[in-house]
């Protein structure tokens, strides 16, 4: 069970801090004026398509940021659906970590590190075998 802790502190300040706190910064540099706060300067996507709706990208981590804190806190409370939640979480994570550097490389880490934590924990020393090695002949 340390180990499903573990990974919910680390999602828990992933999505908090980086994902949500992120998105908090955005606005407040929205309420004071974006031509003095740059923000594509500190973010850079590596399609077009997501530089150029920044704000909107903005907005979807904040949406992954509180999906995040949700799933570790199922995890807390040691409950399967936030355990999925949490992987299908990591997974996305990772997938979509390369179009955003250099915080990918940040998410990348965050979410490989708290899935590592999880499936060795959930299988633990349990080894791949096939159906056939269980069954015996006489």
């Amino acid at each position: 069970m340390r180990r499903y802790k573990i990974a919910a502190w680390i999602m828990i300040v992933h999505g908090g801090f980086i994902e949500i706190g992120g998105a908090f910064c955005f606005l407040a540099a929205m309420l004071w004026g974006s031509d003095k706060f740059d923000v594509g300067q500190y973010f850079s996507f590596r399609l077009p398509y997501f530089q150029d709706n920044l704000n909107m990208m903005i907005a979807i981590g904040a949406i992954y940021g509180v999906v995040r804190i949700v799933g570790a806190i199922g995890l807390l409370k040691n409950k399967m659906w936030g355990f999925m939640l949490s992987a299908i979480d990591c997974i996305l994570t990772m997938a979509l970590m390369m179009f955003l550097l250099p915080a990918g490389i940040i998410d990348g880490v965050l979410a490989s590190s708290a899935l590592i934590l999880m499936l060795t924990q959930y299988y633990g020393g349990r080894e791949i075998t096939s159906e056939r090695s269980h069954t015996t002949h006489h």
